[in-house]
């Protein structure tokens, strides 16, 4: 019988469902310390879910491949804990007060403890990734570390200034992408890819996290705080210029622009409304555009897997770009 060419999000659910349980208790496991605050941290930050999109790439890279062994299941612990940790740190940065609609960890616990528990949490990542003995692994996993952090440090640096696109692109690589590329080489390192196939697997993730963080930065200007889990057009609060903004920005009257600048610049709302912003990017298709740019990046991916053989996983990496772009929280 010929298998189906489509695959849905309840079939990728169902094709890791055993593997994401076995990362969910390796990361319930790894985040235990005996310094209870730690512990306390770690598990509040577990419970406060989230996609686990993270280690699901990983896992399908490496299967691919048919790659069988539980290096995959710590590794996907591995990455799931480092996205925790830059969590924790981005809160505290931005002065978050809630995340996932429940109050931040940093609010709970204080910036002290959490700073610390994020560098825990760190090296707890780098601890477990050792075990596998690979120094392809760790190469890959120090490098991502380094672009995450100067990815922050340059964010920091262009709060409330208007940036170019190519600027915020590679802040968004950085923050976001970077991350998806590495799961996908760590499954390919694991599964004994080829160069060629690590590079097109790393590419596939690039792009695809370029395409994530695209679309949730429309969707911090579009969606309800209740969707969010946080205040809606949190980004500009913060002073951060996305790319929406930046294209409404080149093209917009002068009077517009200094409506989005004094929010930028006041990292608030006042006397200029979201709704106002919302109008300016629509009346120059900046939200339009934002999506066109995702799509594009969405089908970069999905070109960059095309020459794997036929298979589940390989139709599971087909559809995450579809279920990226169309997704709405």
């Amino acid at each position: 019988m010929s298998t189906p060419t489509v695959i849905n999000g309840k079939e990728v659910f169902e094709l890791l469902r055993d593997d994401l349980a076995a990362i969910e208790r390796e990361f319930g496991r790894d985040t235990v310390s005996n310094v209870s605050a730690i512990t306390d941290i770690g598990e509040y930050l577990r419970e406060g879910g989230g996609k686990r999109i993270r280690p699901a790439l990983l896992l399908l890279s490496s299967k691919l491949f048919n790659y069988r062994g539980r290096g995959a299941v710590r590794l996907g612990a591995v990455v799931e804990i480092i996205h925790t940790a830059t969590l924790v740190h981005d809160d505290i940065i931005d002065e978050a007060q809630t995340r996932r609609g429940r109050p931040a960890a940093n609010t709970q616990w204080g910036n002290s403890r959490c700073v610390l528990a994020g560098d825990w949490l760190y090296m707890q990542a780098f601890k477990i990734a050792v075990q596998e003995r690979n120094f392809r692994v760790l190469d890959v996993l120090i490098e991502l570390t380094q672009q995450m952090v100067e990815g922050e440090l340059l964010q920091m640096e262009k709060l409330g200034r208007l940036i170019s696109l190519d600027e915020y692109f590679d802040l968004i690589y950085r923050k976001t992408a970077c991350l998806f590329s590495v799961c996908m080489r760590m499954g390919a390192i694991l599964g004994g890819a080829t160069p060629e196939q690590e590079e097109n697997l790393g590419q596939y993730g690039r792009d695809l996290g370029m395409a994530f963080q695209i679309v949730d930065d429309v969707l911090d200007l579009t969606a309800s705080e209740s969707v969010l889990g946080k205040p809606v057009a949190s980004d500009l609060r913060e002073g951060k210029v996305t790319m929406a903004v930046i294209h409404a920005l080149e093209r917009c009257a002068a009077e517009e622009r200094e409506q989005i600048e004094t929010v930028l610049r006041d990292r608030a709302f006042n006397g200029v409304t979201h709704a106002d912003v919302l109008g300016i990017l629509s009346r120059y298709g900046a939200l339009d555009a934002a999506h066109e740019k995702a799509a594009h990046y969405a089908e970069s991916a999905r070109k960059a897997v095309c020459t794997f053989p036929d298979s589940e996983f390989k139709r599971a990496l087909l559809w995450a770009p579809e279920f990226v772009v169309a997704r709405e929280k």
